[in-house]
């Protein structure tokens, strides 16, 4: 059992809101949603009820599409396929990969309605147009996102519960960890980055530290991801092939902007840009926009043609880099383990950062300024993030990094909008210039 903790929101969601609302649970393939939702139902719920729309048989389709009108033969019906009793007030019906079956979803608002039962809904790729169209969007759904595991998820899974409030105390108080404990949790935090938050990666290293296994587990994801692209993204599937296989090559550049020219040199943005839409809405990647005029609502000034994309679970990352070749080839795996990480491959952390950011609710923006004319103009933010109403800016630096002169343009431009400047690096927690020093870690806390 991996301990998630989605699991007390979906109990804070079941007392707090005793039936009157379906809870829609949106995530990427392969994150962990039917299996906490099931481990929930035997948990909290006298029966359950998991309806798989991805494999659901013709009958309880029909029942769905044509007998819905009487809920009491409906629910008779629904029982008695399952061979499972329903108890009011206390079973919970799932609807697993509803974006499979759209009708189940518009029925909602007349199940929620009846009141007799909780109903939980699970989803990929439940956002893209493909997957809503004819329906009704009941408003009866409270929707939640599901993300791969973080990193104190994945200290539990290694029997370690006490490493996270540790560092959560040292980042409230900005006091050094210590050397010694920073060493442990910098090995413990490169060994989450290779393995990744995707739980079957994450069960295939828990007990015997096993790279390989883990990385087979990532691999078996990622050729997932290629077939719902050809399912889900039918007529532009090639597109959005070209985006995601370029992901790896973009990142490795000093800046990261995705270059369209790189896969073609007439192609244009209005072209691709469903193919960045698709991915995004997938949850397969998180995109990060240029805001070009920075300040509280980031979102006014963001530019969706000059984007980052980065993968949503940095082990696929590692393991999409290197897909083409075996296991025994993958230098990053080395590289990170040993420190040894160059220029390049330091987008493996900064991956690591953005999806620590988005993990914690944060839309994602950097700053970028191009000046041909005036070098000194130039400047390359890698996040943005508000914080009480100021911008706090965020580089992600290497143990080695001798300047900031981006960051110090940025503070000196926008000095009124400014809160606190972080840079993340692989060092301890330290203050200087005015900068707060972060280990990489600590971004689950921003």
């Amino acid at each position: 059992m991996l301990k998630r903790k989605i699991y007390d929101d979906l109990l804070s969601w079941k007392h707090k809101n005793n039936g009157q609302t379906a809870l829609l649970i949106d995530g990427a393939h392969s994150v962990g949603k039917s299996y906490i939702v099931e481990y929930f139902a035997r948990q909290e719920y006298r029966t359950h009820i998991m309806i798989d729309f991805g494999n659901a048989p013709q009958d309880i389709l029909d029942l769905f599409s044509y007998e819905s009108s009487d809920l009491d033969l409906f629910f008779a019906k629904l029982s008695a396929f399952y061979s499972t009793m329903l108890h009011k007030r206390d079973s919970l019906i799932v609807f697993d990969e509803v974006q499979q079956f759209p009708r189940a979803r518009q029925l909602i608002k007349y199940l929620v309605a009846d009141g007799r039962y909780d109903f939980i809904e699970t989803g990929s790729l439940i956002r893209l147009k493909k997957n809503t169209e004819n329906i009704i969007i009941p408003s009866e759904e409270e929707h939640i996102e599901m993300f791969p595991m973080d990193f104190e998820e994945f200290l539990w899974a290694m029997g370690d519960e006490a490493t996270v409030p540790l560092i959560r105390k040292c980042f409230e108080a900005k006091t050094p960890i210590g050397q010694t404990l920073h060493r442990k949790i910098m090995n413990d935090f490169r060994q989450y980055v290779l393995v990744g938050g995707m739980p079957q990666s994450i069960l295939a290293y828990q007990n015997e530290k096993d790279f390989e296994g883990a990385d087979e587990a990532k691999r078996r994801i990622l050729r997932l991801y290629r077939e719902d692209v050809s399912k889900f993204a039918a007529g532009y599937e090639e597109k959005v092939y070209a985006v995601f296989d370029g992901i790896p090559g973009q990142l490795s550049k000093k800046e990261k902007k995705y270059t369209l020219s790189s896969i073609n040199k007439n192609a244009r943005f209005r072209t691709y840009e469903d193919s960045f839409i698709w991915l995004n809405e997938s949850m397969v990647i998180n995109a990060c926009f240029n805001a070009t005029d920075p300040n509280v609502g980031l979102g006014l000034s963001a530019d969706h043609a000059t984007q980052k994309c980065y993968m949503a679970d940095t082990g696929l990352l590692v393991t999409h880099t290197f897909m083409d070749t075996a296991f025994t080839d993958n230098e990053l795996y080395k590289a990170i383990l040993f420190d040894k990480l160059d220029i390049n491959e330091g987008m493996i952390m900064e991956n690591a950062v953005a999806q620590m950011l988005r993990r914690n609710g944060h839309k994602l923006y950097f700053y970028s300024r191009n000046d041909n004319v005036n070098r000194e103009n130039h400047m390359e933010i890698d996040f943005l993030i508000t914080e009480k109403k100021k911008i706090s800016p965020i580089e992600v630096k290497s143990a080695n990094y001798r300047s900031h002169a981006s960051l110090d343009k940025f503070r000196q431009k926008f000095a009124s909008k400014i809160g606190t400047p972080y840079i993340l690096y692989p060092k301890d927690v330290m203050e200087k210039d005015g900068i707060w020093h972060l280990p990489l870690y600590m971004a689950m806390f921003l």
